[in-house]
């Protein structure tokens, strides 16, 4: 058998409820580590940094699948969120899709977004998510934006599915994510699948594969540092384009459903010989 722990054997989460954690990894996680034919792990630096209590599984790396738009879909959601939503169609879309948690970095961005607004940047910000199990986080961000410099500039959607989002995905000139955590990052994945170019943090596991695919740009867990990140984007619309093309090209080759199918039949395949 294999064991896919999607993130739980990350150290920072089993800091969480620690004693707790320790017993349930003596009793129970450690042996079933132990009699694993393989551990999968959704990016090498998820496999890098989890903790293998003293087990010696061997690691099988293979990505979380997504599933691309058709070309008539694409056509079809062109400027389709930005109608819909009354958003500018001559003002470059900066789009966060994510649940509102405190992870996910919205404290490094909206300052961020704030700095490069004052220094004179047109964009549109689409703060896309929710978080009913903390909606006391939630409504602190929202509260924040709306006294925020940002108010004018932002359209805050809650929570998007079906056309909408995939709309979204397709009409944003950045998808910005940059969290403190991701073990994948499965919505980077979807904004380039849809042919756009990411700004992510160094702490979402895919950002080796964004930056040798030259799909975006990695920063940092610091504001200046993503500051500067996103002002490049900005600044450089030809080259975000580009760097989107890149990201669809990447995300089809690594990310679609058939690519992800091939390898777990290979793997499959040799465990079971």
């Amino acid at each position: 058998y294999l064991l896919r722990p999607l993130g739980t054997l990350d150290p920072a989460d089993l800091r969480k409820k620690q004693q707790l954690k320790r017993i349930y990894a003596a009793l129970w996680e450690k042996p079933n580590l132990a009699g694993a034919a393989g551990i999968h792990f959704t990016s090498q630096q998820e496999a890098k940094i989890s903790e293998r209590f003293g087990t010696a599984s061997p690691d099988i790396v293979i990505p979380l699948g997504v599933t691309p738009p058709s070309q008539q879909q694409l056509q079809q959601q062109l400027a389709q969120a930005r109608t819909e939503l009354k958003i500018p169609h001559d003002q470059p879309l900066v789009l966060f899709m994510s649940r509102i948690d405190p992870k996910k970095g919205l404290d490094l961005l909206i300052p961020a977004l704030e700095k490069l607004l004052n220094e004179g940047f047109q964009f549109h910000f689409v703060l896309a998510g929710t978080n009913p199990q903390d909606p006391s986080y939630e409504n602190s961000i929202i509260e924040q934006i709306k006294a925020s410099t940002l108010s004018s500039n932002t359209t805050i959607t809650g929570f998007v599915t079906g056309d909408l989002k995939a709309a979204l995905l397709k009409d944003a000139d950045i998808f910005v994510l940059p969290s403190y955590y991701e073990n994948f990052g499965i919505a980077v994945a979807e904004a380039m699948v849809a042919g756009t170019a990411v700004v992510i943090s160094d702490q979402v596991h895919i950002w080796e594969n964004v930056k040798d695919a030259e799909a975006g740009w990695v920063s940092p867990c610091e504001v200046q540092a993503l500051t500067r990140q996103l002002r490049e984007a900005l600044q450089n619309k030809e080259e975000c384009q580009l760097r989107g093309v890149k990201a669809q090209e990447y995300a089809l080759k690594h990310y679609s459903w058939n690519a992800i199918a091939q390898q777990m039949i290979q793997v499959y395949g040799q465990i079971s010989h």
